[in-house]
Protein backbone atom coordinates (compact mmCIF):
# COMPACT_ATOMS: atom_id res chain seq x y z
CA UNK A 1 0.00 0.00 0.00
CA UNK A 2 1.63 3.36 -0.85
CA UNK A 3 1.66 6.09 1.97
CA UNK A 4 0.56 8.64 -0.29
CA UNK A 5 -1.91 8.29 -2.75
CA UNK A 6 -1.81 9.70 -6.25
CA UNK A 7 -4.13 12.45 -5.50
CA UNK A 8 -2.79 13.75 -2.51
CA UNK A 9 0.95 13.61 -4.20
CA UNK A 10 -0.18 15.74 -6.76
CA UNK A 11 -1.46 17.99 -4.92
CA UNK A 12 1.19 18.32 -2.60
CA UNK A 13 3.44 18.82 -6.11
CA UNK A 14 1.33 21.28 -7.15
CA UNK A 15 1.50 23.42 -4.28
CA UNK A 16 5.66 23.04 -4.31
CA UNK A 17 5.44 23.96 -7.60
CA UNK A 18 3.79 26.93 -6.94
CA UNK A 19 5.74 28.06 -4.12
CA UNK A 20 8.57 27.84 -5.92
CA UNK A 21 7.05 29.77 -8.79
CA UNK A 22 6.32 32.56 -6.72
CA UNK A 23 9.38 32.48 -4.64
CA UNK A 24 11.21 33.28 -7.71
CA UNK A 25 8.99 35.54 -9.16
CA UNK A 26 8.84 37.82 -6.20
CA UNK A 27 12.26 40.27 -6.27
CA UNK A 28 12.60 40.54 -2.35
CA UNK A 29 12.73 36.84 -2.23
CA UNK A 30 15.17 36.72 -5.25
CA UNK A 31 17.49 38.80 -3.38
CA UNK A 32 17.27 37.26 -0.21
CA UNK A 33 18.32 34.03 -1.37
CA UNK A 34 20.93 35.10 -3.79
CA UNK A 35 22.68 38.43 -2.42
CA UNK A 36 22.82 38.17 1.39
CA UNK A 37 24.77 34.77 0.69
CA UNK A 38 27.30 36.11 -1.64
CA UNK A 39 27.96 39.15 0.34
CA UNK A 40 29.00 37.18 3.56
CA UNK A 41 31.09 34.87 1.71
CA UNK A 42 33.23 37.49 0.91
CA UNK A 43 32.73 39.78 3.46
CA UNK A 44 33.36 37.28 6.60
CA UNK A 45 34.96 35.28 4.41
CA UNK A 46 38.09 37.81 3.55
CA UNK A 47 37.21 40.53 5.52
CA UNK A 48 36.54 39.62 9.26
CA UNK A 49 39.47 38.50 11.38
CA UNK A 50 40.57 37.48 14.32
CA UNK A 51 44.09 38.47 13.79
CA UNK A 52 45.74 42.24 14.39
CA UNK A 53 47.78 43.01 11.57
CA UNK A 54 49.78 46.20 10.28
CA UNK A 55 49.11 47.88 14.04
CA UNK A 56 51.82 50.80 14.89
CA UNK A 57 53.48 50.85 17.92
CA UNK A 58 55.55 54.22 19.39
CA UNK A 59 59.30 53.17 21.21
CA UNK A 60 60.22 56.00 24.43
CA UNK A 61 63.68 54.54 24.10
CA UNK A 62 65.75 55.75 27.44
CA UNK A 63 68.64 52.87 27.34
CA UNK A 64 69.69 53.30 23.65
CA UNK A 65 72.21 50.37 24.46
CA UNK A 66 72.66 47.13 22.10
CA UNK A 67 69.62 44.88 24.37
CA UNK A 68 67.11 47.89 23.68
CA UNK A 69 68.17 48.20 19.67
CA UNK A 70 67.62 44.81 19.32
CA UNK A 71 64.38 44.54 20.83
CA UNK A 72 63.25 47.75 18.36
CA UNK A 73 64.78 46.08 15.40
CA UNK A 74 63.26 42.51 16.41
CA UNK A 75 59.70 44.60 16.70
CA UNK A 76 60.23 46.43 13.47
CA UNK A 77 61.04 42.95 11.62
CA UNK A 78 57.65 41.80 12.86
CA UNK A 79 55.10 40.83 9.71
CA UNK A 80 52.40 41.53 12.06
CA UNK A 81 53.94 45.47 13.00
CA UNK A 82 53.26 48.52 10.58
CA UNK A 83 55.46 50.89 11.33
CA UNK A 84 57.82 51.91 14.55
CA UNK A 85 57.03 55.27 15.91
CA UNK A 86 59.97 57.04 17.80
CA UNK A 87 58.72 59.24 20.80
CA UNK A 88 60.76 61.96 22.51
CA UNK A 89 59.18 62.43 25.38
CA UNK A 90 56.19 61.06 27.62
CA UNK A 91 53.77 64.07 26.27
CA UNK A 92 54.56 63.25 22.81
CA UNK A 93 53.68 59.28 24.04
CA UNK A 94 50.00 60.41 24.97
CA UNK A 95 49.38 62.58 21.90
CA UNK A 96 49.70 59.58 19.31
CA UNK A 97 47.53 56.83 22.24
CA UNK A 98 44.85 60.14 21.64
CA UNK A 99 45.45 60.62 18.45
CA UNK A 100 44.99 56.59 18.17
CA UNK A 101 48.48 57.25 15.80
CA UNK A 102 49.18 53.97 17.98
CA UNK A 103 48.20 51.20 19.49
CA UNK A 104 50.79 50.46 21.71
CA UNK A 105 53.77 52.14 23.11
CA UNK A 106 56.81 51.16 24.57
CA UNK A 107 58.71 53.04 27.40
CA UNK A 108 62.02 51.37 27.64
CA UNK A 109 63.81 51.66 31.08
CA UNK A 110 67.03 53.46 31.20
CA UNK A 111 68.57 50.14 33.14
CA UNK A 112 67.19 47.98 30.38
CA UNK A 113 70.69 47.12 28.97
CA UNK A 114 73.06 46.93 32.00
CA UNK A 115 69.74 43.95 33.55
CA UNK A 116 69.93 42.08 30.27
CA UNK A 117 73.50 41.97 29.96
CA UNK A 118 73.72 41.25 34.04
CA UNK A 119 71.11 38.56 33.20
CA UNK A 120 68.79 40.25 35.73
CA UNK A 121 65.06 40.76 34.80
CA UNK A 122 64.86 43.89 32.93
CA UNK A 123 61.38 45.18 32.69
CA UNK A 124 60.16 47.41 29.25
CA UNK A 125 56.48 49.59 30.10
CA UNK A 126 53.91 49.13 27.82
CA UNK A 127 50.67 51.35 27.25
CA UNK A 128 47.77 50.29 25.22
CA UNK A 129 44.81 52.02 23.58
CA UNK A 130 42.38 50.47 25.65
CA UNK A 131 39.70 51.65 23.77
CA UNK A 132 40.37 48.61 21.28
CA UNK A 133 40.58 46.12 23.90
CA UNK A 134 40.29 42.87 22.34
CA UNK A 135 43.32 44.23 20.07
CA UNK A 136 45.89 45.72 22.20
CA UNK A 137 45.41 42.65 24.46
CA UNK A 138 46.94 40.74 21.21
CA UNK A 139 49.14 43.62 20.65
CA UNK A 140 50.66 43.08 24.22
CA UNK A 141 51.11 39.38 23.90
CA UNK A 142 53.17 40.00 20.55
CA UNK A 143 55.34 42.64 22.52
CA UNK A 144 55.55 40.14 25.09
CA UNK A 145 57.16 37.08 23.22
CA UNK A 146 60.15 39.58 21.46
CA UNK A 147 61.00 41.18 24.50
CA UNK A 148 61.30 37.36 25.94
CA UNK A 149 63.21 36.13 22.98
CA UNK A 150 65.87 39.15 23.43
CA UNK A 151 65.95 38.63 27.08
CA UNK A 152 66.65 34.94 26.30
CA UNK A 153 69.43 35.35 23.62
CA UNK A 154 71.53 37.73 26.45
CA UNK A 155 72.02 34.47 28.69
CA UNK A 156 75.37 33.25 28.56
CA UNK A 157 74.11 30.09 29.15
CA UNK A 158 71.66 28.18 26.96
CA UNK A 159 67.73 27.78 27.97
CA UNK A 160 65.91 23.89 27.42
CA UNK A 161 62.58 24.80 26.26
CA UNK A 162 60.47 22.01 28.38
CA UNK A 163 57.48 22.56 26.35
CA UNK A 164 56.43 21.55 22.73
CA UNK A 165 52.40 23.45 21.86
CA UNK A 166 50.57 21.96 19.31
CA UNK A 167 47.28 22.77 18.56
CA UNK A 168 44.64 19.85 17.54
CA UNK A 169 42.29 20.34 14.67
CA UNK A 170 43.82 23.81 13.61
CA UNK A 171 47.49 23.56 14.03
CA UNK A 172 48.34 27.37 12.48
CA UNK A 173 45.26 28.54 14.70
CA UNK A 174 44.00 29.80 11.02
CA UNK A 175 40.15 32.18 11.98
CA UNK A 176 38.99 31.01 8.05
CA UNK A 177 39.03 27.55 9.79
CA UNK A 178 36.39 28.38 12.00
CA UNK A 179 34.47 31.55 10.22
CA UNK A 180 33.90 29.72 7.24
CA UNK A 181 32.00 26.16 8.87
CA UNK A 182 30.23 28.93 10.87
CA UNK A 183 29.06 31.23 7.53
CA UNK A 184 26.89 28.03 6.97
CA UNK A 185 25.32 28.45 10.03
CA UNK A 186 24.74 32.20 9.92
CA UNK A 187 23.72 31.75 5.82
CA UNK A 188 20.94 29.11 6.65
CA UNK A 189 19.62 31.05 9.50
CA UNK A 190 19.01 34.59 7.43
CA UNK A 191 17.50 32.38 4.16
CA UNK A 192 15.30 29.82 5.81
CA UNK A 193 13.70 32.39 8.42
CA UNK A 194 13.46 35.12 5.89
CA UNK A 195 11.79 33.19 2.84
CA UNK A 196 10.00 31.00 5.37
CA UNK A 197 8.34 33.62 6.99
CA UNK A 198 7.45 35.58 4.06
CA UNK A 199 5.33 33.10 2.45
CA UNK A 200 1.98 33.21 4.45
CA UNK A 201 2.39 36.92 5.03
CA UNK A 202 2.71 37.24 1.19
CA UNK A 203 -0.65 35.41 0.92
CA UNK A 204 -2.04 37.47 2.85
CA UNK A 205 -0.98 40.96 0.96
CA UNK A 206 -1.57 39.48 -2.36
CA UNK A 207 -5.44 38.89 -1.18
CA UNK A 208 -5.01 35.07 -2.27
CA UNK A 209 -5.02 33.61 1.59
CA UNK A 210 -8.80 33.06 1.75
CA UNK A 211 -8.79 31.27 -1.66
CA UNK A 212 -5.59 28.95 0.04
CA UNK A 213 -7.98 28.02 2.85
CA UNK A 214 -10.93 27.01 1.04
CA UNK A 215 -9.00 25.23 -1.41
CA UNK A 216 -8.93 20.99 -1.12
CA UNK A 217 -5.53 21.38 -0.11
CA UNK A 218 -5.02 19.94 3.44
CA UNK A 219 -2.80 21.37 6.30
CA UNK A 220 0.24 19.80 6.39
CA UNK A 221 0.11 19.92 2.30
CA UNK A 222 0.46 23.48 2.74
CA UNK A 223 2.91 23.82 4.89
CA UNK A 224 5.70 21.34 3.16
CA UNK A 225 4.82 23.85 0.02
CA UNK A 226 5.45 26.61 2.10
CA UNK A 227 8.73 25.10 3.56
CA UNK A 228 9.83 23.94 0.51
CA UNK A 229 11.79 26.68 -1.12
CA UNK A 230 13.58 27.75 1.83
CA UNK A 231 15.08 24.13 2.56
CA UNK A 232 16.19 24.37 -1.70
CA UNK A 233 17.42 27.73 -1.02
CA UNK A 234 19.40 25.77 2.34
CA UNK A 235 20.85 23.27 0.53
CA UNK A 236 21.97 24.76 -2.19
CA UNK A 237 23.78 27.67 -0.36
CA UNK A 238 25.32 24.59 2.35
CA UNK A 239 26.41 22.76 -0.77
CA UNK A 240 28.22 26.20 -2.21
CA UNK A 241 29.40 27.39 0.95
CA UNK A 242 30.96 23.70 1.81
CA UNK A 243 32.76 23.79 -1.95
CA UNK A 244 34.08 27.08 -1.56
CA UNK A 245 35.96 26.52 1.98
CA UNK A 246 37.73 23.81 0.71
CA UNK A 247 38.71 25.18 -3.04
CA UNK A 248 39.27 28.67 -2.39
CA UNK A 249 40.32 29.20 1.36
CA UNK A 250 41.95 25.88 1.86
CA UNK A 251 39.72 25.13 4.64
CA UNK A 252 39.43 21.29 5.26
CA UNK A 253 36.28 18.83 5.50
CA UNK A 254 36.91 15.90 7.61
CA UNK A 255 33.65 14.71 8.30
CA UNK A 256 30.99 12.57 6.43
CA UNK A 257 29.18 13.96 3.13
CA UNK A 258 25.84 12.39 4.66
CA UNK A 259 26.10 13.39 7.68
CA UNK A 260 26.68 16.98 6.93
CA UNK A 261 23.24 17.12 4.82
CA UNK A 262 21.16 15.29 7.03
CA UNK A 263 22.19 17.78 9.78
CA UNK A 264 21.52 20.60 7.69
CA UNK A 265 18.22 19.43 6.65
CA UNK A 266 17.57 18.91 10.55
CA UNK A 267 18.88 22.60 10.90
CA UNK A 268 16.81 24.03 8.33
CA UNK A 269 13.28 21.92 9.57
CA UNK A 270 14.21 23.72 13.26
CA UNK A 271 14.50 27.08 11.75
CA UNK A 272 11.29 26.83 9.51
CA UNK A 273 9.57 26.42 12.35
CA UNK A 274 10.31 29.18 13.61
CA UNK A 275 10.04 30.86 10.88
CA UNK A 276 6.52 29.54 10.18
CA UNK A 277 5.18 30.65 13.36
CA UNK A 278 6.64 34.18 12.47
CA UNK A 279 4.76 33.77 8.91
CA UNK A 280 1.45 32.87 10.67
CA UNK A 281 1.50 35.59 12.89
CA UNK A 282 2.86 38.12 11.05
CA UNK A 283 -0.17 40.33 8.46
CA UNK A 284 2.11 41.90 6.29
CA UNK A 285 5.42 41.00 4.94
CA UNK A 286 6.92 43.97 6.43
CA UNK A 287 5.98 42.32 10.09
CA UNK A 288 6.76 39.48 9.16
CA UNK A 289 10.39 40.76 7.57
CA UNK A 290 10.74 42.74 11.19
CA UNK A 291 9.83 39.57 13.34
CA UNK A 292 12.56 37.64 11.03
CA UNK A 293 14.92 39.95 12.47
CA UNK A 294 13.62 40.18 15.68
CA UNK A 295 14.83 36.38 15.87
CA UNK A 296 17.98 36.06 13.89
CA UNK A 297 20.17 38.47 15.40
CA UNK A 298 20.21 37.43 18.83
CA UNK A 299 20.25 33.68 17.43
CA UNK A 300 23.21 34.53 15.74
CA UNK A 301 24.18 36.25 18.92
CA UNK A 302 23.41 33.35 21.34
CA UNK A 303 24.93 30.11 19.00
CA UNK A 304 28.24 30.82 20.12
CA UNK A 305 29.70 32.42 17.06
CA UNK A 306 30.64 36.10 18.29
CA UNK A 307 31.84 34.62 21.97
CA UNK A 308 31.79 31.10 23.85
CA UNK A 309 28.72 30.14 25.08
CA UNK A 310 30.52 29.59 29.02
CA UNK A 311 31.04 33.11 28.86
CA UNK A 312 27.35 34.18 29.03
CA UNK A 313 25.32 34.87 32.06
CA UNK A 314 23.83 31.15 33.20
CA UNK A 315 20.63 32.49 32.52
CA UNK A 316 21.69 33.09 28.91
CA UNK A 317 23.14 30.24 28.67
CA UNK A 318 20.03 27.94 29.48
CA UNK A 319 17.69 30.58 27.04
CA UNK A 320 20.59 29.80 24.07
CA UNK A 321 19.19 26.07 25.08
CA UNK A 322 16.23 27.10 22.78
CA UNK A 323 18.61 28.17 19.99
CA UNK A 324 18.98 26.27 16.76
CA UNK A 325 22.23 28.31 15.56
CA UNK A 326 23.70 27.16 18.61
CA UNK A 327 23.15 23.22 18.78
CA UNK A 328 24.39 23.55 15.08
CA UNK A 329 27.44 25.13 15.06
CA UNK A 330 29.11 22.65 17.11
CA UNK A 331 27.72 19.87 14.45
CA UNK A 332 28.87 21.99 11.39
CA UNK A 333 32.13 22.75 13.17
CA UNK A 334 32.77 19.14 14.88
CA UNK A 335 32.06 17.83 10.94
CA UNK A 336 34.54 20.49 9.18
CA UNK A 337 37.65 20.42 11.80
CA UNK A 338 37.17 16.82 13.93
CA UNK A 339 35.42 14.61 11.79
CA UNK A 340 32.64 13.70 14.02
CA UNK A 341 30.90 10.73 14.33
CA UNK A 342 26.99 10.11 14.75
CA UNK A 343 27.26 9.02 18.18
CA UNK A 344 29.40 12.50 18.89
CA UNK A 345 26.76 14.55 17.08
CA UNK A 346 23.43 12.73 18.64
CA UNK A 347 23.95 15.31 21.59
CA UNK A 348 23.11 18.62 19.56
CA UNK A 349 20.94 16.98 16.98
CA UNK A 350 18.01 15.77 19.73
CA UNK A 351 17.95 19.34 20.66
CA UNK A 352 17.27 20.59 16.83
CA UNK A 353 14.58 17.65 16.41
CA UNK A 354 12.84 18.58 19.88
CA UNK A 355 13.29 22.67 18.49
CA UNK A 356 11.42 21.56 15.10
CA UNK A 357 8.88 19.16 16.11
CA UNK A 358 7.60 21.95 18.74
CA UNK A 359 7.71 24.70 16.35
CA UNK A 360 6.20 22.95 13.73
CA UNK A 361 3.14 21.44 15.91
CA UNK A 362 2.67 25.03 16.62
CA UNK A 363 2.90 26.54 13.16
CA UNK A 364 0.41 23.80 12.17
CA UNK A 365 -1.97 24.15 15.00
CA UNK A 366 -2.41 28.35 14.26
CA UNK A 367 -2.42 27.30 10.40
CA UNK A 368 -5.13 25.22 11.12
CA UNK A 369 -6.77 27.33 13.90
CA UNK A 370 -7.29 30.41 11.28
CA UNK A 371 -8.09 27.49 8.40
CA UNK A 372 -11.47 26.34 10.50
Amino acid sequence: MALVSPRAFGRLLAIIVKELRATLRDPRSRITLIVPPILQLFLFGMATTLEVKHFNVGILDNAGGKASTEFVQRLAGSPNVGRIVRLASPAQLRSEIESEGIIAAVVIDPRFDRDVAAGRPASLGVILDGRRSNAAQIVAGYIGVIAGSVGLEARSAPVMMGSVVRNAFNPNLDYVWFTLPSLIMMVGAVSALTVTAQSVARERELGTYEQLLVSPLRTHEILIGKMAPPLIAGLFNGTVYLLVAQIVFGVPFAGSLPLFYLTLVIYLLSLMGVGMLVSTLAATQQQAFLGVFLVTVPSVMLSGYAGPVDNMPPWLQTLSLADPCRHYLVIVDGLFLKAMPWEALWPSVMPLIIIGAVTLSAASWLFRARKE
